[in-house]
């Protein structure tokens, strides 16, 4: 993290995931259930962007961002091809991994840093891509504390974010986009096992880069 007092660090790169990794982690957040325009981070200067406007009126259900050093490349494809049992390559979104945080408490902006804790999560695959959504619940959130695994989230709030994923890359008047498959959920111990891949290949990145210098 940089210690220069006139810069800030980078989201992705310069935010540690937390010493107590996978059993809780930073996550940015880069979208809240207000937004009515849909961000995201630059990966090359770390500031938010408007990606587009939302066009429909289902907004994502929860805070949205990203765990920062993670990353979905070829151990996290391998892990969902492995898990679905797809016969089919799938290769990872190449971004770092999504996560939704639950709240009770109201958060009207992102561009922010929370301590959450992981139970569990989707596993998406978009045009033969891994883009898993991890499921966690805030930190010292009282209505969500005794939450240890996805079983413990009312099924209401799984079938809204479900829902949404299944849905918020769609663009009224335009073609119809390939369609996101949720091809399964799954509970604390597999969403450990995601976030450790993609923390390896962070770290294989993170190398490569290194290397290429």
């Amino acid at each position: 993290m940089s210690k220069h007092p006139h810069f800030r660090a980078h989201p992705w790169h310069g935010v540690p995931i937390g010493e107590n990794a996978p059993s809780t982690v930073t996550c940015y957040i880069e979208i809240v259930p207000t937004d009515t325009v849909k961000f995201e981070i630059d990966k090359e200067t770390g500031i938010l962007k408007v990606d587009r406007p939302q066009k429909y009126s289902n907004h994502v259900p929860a805070l949205y961002g990203f765990i920062p050093q993670t990353f979905c490349g070829d151990g996290v494809g391998a892990l969902c091809a492995k898990s679905t049992r797809s016969k089919r390559k799938i290769r990872g979104d190449g971004d770092p991994i999504d996560v939704c945080v639950l709240t009770e408490r109201p958060i009207l902006h992102g561009d922010i840093l929370v301590r959450a804790r992981p139970v569990g999560g989707f596993k998406l695959i978009d045009r033969s891509e891994a883009d898993d959504k991890i499921i966690a619940v805030l930190e010292g959130d009282d209505v969500y504390a005794d939450v240890q695994d996805i079983r413990d989230i009312p099924a209401g709030i799984l079938n809204r974010l479900r829902h949404y994923f299944l849905t918020y890359k769609e663009i009224p008047g335009a073609a119809k986009a390939a369609p996101v498959q949720v091809a399964s959920a799954y509970g604390r111990a597999a969403a450990h096992s995601v976030i450790r891949q993609s923390m390896e290949d962070y770290r294989l990145l993170v190398g490569k880069a290194r290397s290429a210098r």
